[in-house]
Parts: structure tokens; sequence; C-alpha cells
């Protein structure tokens, strides 16, 4: 309760120190991938909602089951070989100097984002276009259709309207797991984030460090899942309480 995460077994140094230290650079890693999950997610499912049964449609819910289906670190180790081993323009390894920032260097954030985004989106993905479909289906959208409104009206006063608050939990939910997966990719890619302070602590039995790791990712994951209720809530009027 008062913020205090005690003393490192192992260096002795407080553990807010050390967590502070690398709690930035997995911020801004999850903050990067967020950035680019949310639109493309909605984009590819509302574009392939919208073509329910079509080719394109067909080949972007094959692309999103071969992607949900993939882990982690073999879709990172996949892009390591061919963009950091043969194509060798992009590190292997997320390396920071000494007083370094990730933002002077965001080269290696390139892999570790790309890793995170192909299993997320995919996920996030199905589920508005699950929702899209439903959606279109609807007589208020076929009655719009009829009447001559654009396609463009129809999909965002009509069909973004009624099928993202109900998926905004959900979505949540899976951003959620962006933390547990971002833990992963760290230590696949060496990323100085709270992975590397994580694995060192388990190593090295330094229970203090690995309870404060926890604890951390514990508290994201219920705040983002709240805010996640929250928004859609405030979003969907069938739901709002009058007070």
């Amino acid at each position: 309760m008062r913020g205090d995460f005690g003393t490192s077994y192992v260096s002795g140094v407080p553990v807010s120190e050390i967590v502070a230290a690398r709690a930035g650079n997995s911020m801004m890693l999850a903050l990067v991938t967020l950035v680019l999950l949310v639109p493309l997610a909605v984009g590819l499912g509302v574009w392939g909602g919208l073509r329910e049964g079509s080719l394109t449609d067909r080949a972007l819910s094959a692309g999103i089951l071969t992607m949900v289906s993939i882990p982690e670190f073999v879709v990172g180790s996949v892009l390591i070989l061919i963009f950091a081993l043969h194509l060798d323009v992009l590190p292997a390894v997320s390396f920071l100097g000494p007083g370094a920032s990730v933002l002077d260097h965001p080269e290696i954030l390139v892999l570790p984002v790309v890793t995170l985004l192909a299993g997320t989106i995919a996920h996030n993905a199905r589920l508005v276009r699950a929702r899209v479909v439903e959606v279109v289906a609807d007589d208020a959208v076929a009655t719009a259709r009829l009447n001559g409104v654009p396609e463009h009206r129809v999909v965002l006063r009509y069909v973004l309207p009624a099928a993202l608050p109900p998926v905004i939990p959900l979505l949540a939910r899976y951003v959620a797991l962006l933390v547990g997966g971002a833990l992963v990719v760290e230590t696949l890619f060496g990323f100085p984030g709270l992975a590397s302070v994580l694995v060192q602590g388990s190593a090295g039995r330094d229970v203090p460090t690995v309870q404060a790791v926890a604890l951390i990712v514990a508290a994201v994951t219920v705040l983002v899942n709240l805010l996640g209720d929250l928004l859609g809530i405030a979003l969907d009027p069938l739901r709002r309480v009058p007070v």
C-alpha cells in the first residue's frame, strides 16, 4: 500500500529503483504496440465483416486463424531469421548502452512490436469482424442502404456505433494479454524492460523483485479491464444506468 517493494536480495538495491529503471522501456513498447493495434484490428475487422463470404474475407479469416495459432516466440524467431540474420536490416538484440533511451534507438522496437502485433491483431480483428457481421445483417443497415445512404456513412453512422461498444471490453482483455506477451517478447529480443528484471530475479531467487514485477503486471491487467468495461458502458446507451 505504501509502494515499498522492499530491497533486492541479490544487489541490495531498493526494488523500486530496479523496476523504475526498466518500466519506462516496457511502457514504451506496450504504448507503441497499442497505438498500432487498435486502428489496425478495427480496420481489418470492419473490412472483413463488410465483405462476409467474399474471397477477401476468406483470405483474411485464414490469415487471422493462422496468426492466432502461432505463439509469439515462434513469430519472433522467424522475424529474427529473416530481418536480422538474412537481410541484416534490423537488430536481433535490443541492446541499449548506459544512459541511452529507447527513443534514441527506435529500430530496436521494430521486431518486438511486430511480434506482439502479429497475434493480438488477429485476436482483436476476429472479434470486431464477428460483431460487424451481426450488425450488417440488422434491418437498420439494410434500410439505410436501400435509401441510398453512402457506404462510408453507413459504416460510420450505423455499423461502428453498434459494433464497437460490446466489443471494447473484450478488446481490453486481449490488450491486457499484451503485458504477458510482452514479457515473452522482451526475453526473446533481450529488450531492456521488466522481463529482464523478472528473468534475473527468478534466476537469482530474488523474491522481492519477482513479487514487484508480478504485482505491476496484475495491477495493469486489472486497470485495463476496468477501463475497457467503463468505456464500453459509456459508449453503449442501453447499458447506461440513470442516476
